[in-house]
């Protein structure tokens, strides 16, 4: 009953965006006819910013169109790994885990760090993130794979300059009601102390656990709730939601395998590099997507790449 609720409560906020947006074109042509005759250049320039913001929402509207898959809907997790190159990687998967926390926010999404691993000097080894939202999996989605970045190290002191990597990889919740089979007997649990921020058991007890899957090698940790069996919840079920996207992904390659002339989705590819030097530019290399305004990106501005991407796979599959 909750889930139906919920998809009621979304699908009325929808209608809703849309039945405004044909009121706000209505009133701005209405508005144009007595502009026209009374040559009212101020009332045209706030007609025309208020047409450019109903521009807006109806390409976000557009947007939700592409979301059509069972998970897109659902809250999701994001993991952020740094690549080799110690100090300078740890570093960029920092910012990288900025960069997605800062979009989360301006969607006004719930965000909870389930695991922190800080790096030795800067930065952070791995992270993952619960994403809390409507459609928060069938947007971040887009942002699966390896981001590159290329800039002069802050941390040589020869100014030279570093390429380094992080990999991401999102996957989607999975409701309670989702029978996945974990076996006991398949997996190896681990407890140790918290090492991020946290509250007064951080760094006191052996309250966060990892849980390793062993059939499929998939590790997962929690360290974001204060007792050991709470942690072990999370992880669980951080788990079968890993399991889950196997299952979708492996469907997915076979469906895949049926058509010649589509290009196989391989976890590891680069998707998107960030170049601060010696020039200003980031680019999507699955659509050629790209901006000069980088620090508007770093700062969250993922939207246009995530429309780009999403655009380019409902083409594809047409």
């Amino acid at each position: 009953m909750q889930k139906i609720n919920q998809e009621k409560v979304l699908l009325e906020k929808e209608i809703g965006d849309y039945n405004s947006i044909n009121s706000k074109i209505d009133d701005s042509l209405m508005l144009l006819d007595i502009i026209e005759e009374e040559d009212d250049q101020a009332a045209f320039a706030e007609v025309k910013k208020d047409l450019t913001l109903v521009k807006k929402q109806i390409e976000q509207l557009e947007v939700k169109s592409f979301l059509s898959e069972p998970a897109d809907l659902k809250n999701c997790y994001i993991s952020i790994n740094a690549g080799a190159g110690g100090t300078e990687a740890c570093d960029w998967a920092g910012m990288v885990t900025r960069m997605f926390m800062r979009y989360a926010e301006a969607k006004g999404f719930n965000i909870e760090a389930v695991n922190w691993n800080d790096g030795e000097e800067a930065g952070v080894k791995s992270v993952t993130l619960g994403i809390e939202g409507p459609y928060a999996y069938g947007l971040l989605k887009a942002e699966n794979g390896v981001h590159r970045l290329v800039r002069v190290s802050p941390f040589d002191s020869n100014a030279r300059r570093h390429t380094s990597f992080c990999s991401v990889f999102v996957w989607p919740e999975v409701d309670d009601d989702v029978v996945i089979e974990i076996r006991t007997e398949d997996l190896k649990v681990d407890t140790y102390r918290s090492s991020g921020a946290g509250g007064q058991h951080v760094n006191r007890t052996d309250s966060a656990v990892r849980i390793t899957h062993m059939p499929t090698g998939i590790i997962v940790a929690c360290q974001s709730q204060r007792s050991q069996i709470s942690n072990r919840d999370k992880a669980m079920k951080m788990l079968k939601a890993q399991l889950y996207e196997l299952e979708l992904e492996k469907r997915k390659k076979e469906m895949d395998a049926l058509s010649a002339d589509k290009k196989a989705n391989e976890w590891g590819s680069q998707i998107r590099s960030y170049v601060l030097h010696p020039y200003q530019l980031v680019k999507d290399h699955r659509t050629n997507h790209e901006t000069s305004q980088t620090q508007d990106v770093l700062n969250g501005d993922l939207e246009p790449f995530i429309e780009a991407f999403l655009k380019s796979a409902k083409h594809a599959t047409q």
